[in-house]
């Protein structure tokens, strides 16, 4: 979840349930307020009627006002005392039930004890409660909904300088000649946090750049002795004046400095592909291309007895012919290499994607690091580069590279 949304949804949640409390509070403590308006009134009534009984000599007083009603219920013994409450009532003059507090007590009018409850409504009260309470809470409603409206827009403004850092970064390649380009802001932690990331964008770019001439210039300058070395041992191969022990230590010698060869071939295609050297880019047929390249691993295939399954589409992709030969030939040279005796390949090419499956006695492959240079399985007696070149070439033609076992098959898919 985005740290914007997570605060947004903090921020509301706690402003509506502070609202809810506070409304709640509120209105009770306003209801509480005017319910001890209705029990002094109450109170008046009935020292009214008292006084209509003692002083003015009429008994009983009114019985029905037109939010009052009184009842008189004549009782032997005085023993309640007065008593608050709510109930509902029927009104006679409306004609209806309505909701009303009551004062309950017992009195002696005229030599007589009386049990008198006087019902006053609480409909106008209630209005009036209603009314001060929207009164209230609707401008703090209102004024809450601003506040959270112009926080989401200064949020938003504040954090667009962090955005466009995470752009930049996203976008920031070693590779380019460009350096990691800047943010203008006027907020000092994101300004302090934009000069951070410029100085470490331009110390690693520097190691970077270093790395790489380290390698290309070794790579460069292996490639004469071993090509002396491969001389000479062609000559030493050739002499009659070695025997055959001889002869074989120098078979092992020319293997190994025929590995050593390939591997220095291969770091100097990384170097190259990292550099972007390989710019001949042409539009290409790759249906053309995978069909030759079977046509050169047949003799392979025909040795293992492989069956061949092919579902071929036309598609023609911009990129380098170099490249792509290469990136086939590791893909079909790798899935012919590593099938058993009687296996199957399945090549797949449409529009979309290139799926390359092979069946192989050997156990699923860890998809998190198999394209990671010098990653090899157990069984491959290879340098561990073939797939890292693969992924690289993909990379630098913004292809998808993908691994995946299922049905006994490995399967590697480019996404175009």
């Amino acid at each position: 979840m985005k740290l914007f949304s997570t605060y947004n949804r903090v921020l509301l949640f706690t402003s509506i349930f502070g609202l809810l409390i506070i409304g709640y509070s509120f209105y009770h403590t306003l209801s509480h307020y005017l319910n001890k308006q209705i029990d002094s009134y109450l109170v008046e009534e009935l020292l009214e009627v008292k006084d209509y009984t003692q002083k003015r000599k009429i008994f009983p007083a009114h019985e029905v006002f037109e939010d009052l009603v009184i009842d008189y219920k004549k009782i032997t013994k005085i023993e309640r005392k007065r008593n608050y409450a709510d109930t509902v009532f029927f009104n006679p003059k409306k004609g209806i039930k309505e909701s009303g507090r009551y004062l309950k007590e017992d009195v002696n009018l005229a030599g007589q004890n009386y049990s008198i409850t006087i019902i006053a409504s609480e409909i106008a009260h209630i209005d009036q409660v209603k009314s001060i309470f929207l009164v209230i809470i609707l401008p703090v409603l209102g004024l809450l909904i601003i506040i959270l409206l112009v926080n989401r827009y200064m949020m938003k403004r504040l954090w667009l300088p962090f955005r466009q850092l995470l752009l930049n970064l996203k976008s920031f390649n070693l590779n380019q000649e460009g350096n990691f380009e800047q943010v203008n802001t006027s907020i000092l932690e994101f300004k302090e946090l934009n000069d951070a990331i410029v100085d470490i964008s331009q110390r690693v770019k520097s190691d970077y750049k270093e790395i790489k001439l380290f390698t290309e210039n070794a790579s460069h300058e292996m490639m004469t002795p071993i090509a002396i070395i491969n001389s000479k041992l062609d000559m030493m191969l050739q002499s009659n004046e070695i025997n055959e022990e001889q002869s074989q230590n120098l078979i092992d010698l020319y293997k190994a400095t025929s590995k050593l060869t390939k591997l220095n071939q291969s770091l100097l295609l990384l170097v190259k592909i990292d550099n972007n050297l390989l710019r001949d880019k042409e539009y290409l047929n790759i249906k053309e291309l995978v069909q030759g390249k079977m046509q050169y691993f047949q003799e392979f295939i025909q040795k293992k007895n492989i069956k061949i399954e092919q579902q071929l589409e036309d598609n023609y992709l911009s990129m380098s012919k170099y490249l792509a030969d290469i990136l086939l030939d590791n893909l079909i040279g790798n899935a012919i290499r590593h099938s058993q005796q009687n296996g199957l390949i399945k090549i797949e090419l449409n529009e979309i994607k290139l799926c390359i499956k092979n069946s192989s006695e050997a156990e699923p492959l860890n998809p998190n690091n198999i394209f990671e240079r010098f990653y090899k399985s157990p069984s491959s007696d290879g340098m561990g580069l073939g797939l890292a070149i693969v992924k690289q070439i993909a990379g630098l033609h913004q292809f998808d590279i993908t691994y995946a076992y299922q049905d006994k098959l490995h399967i590697f898919c480019l996404t175009f």
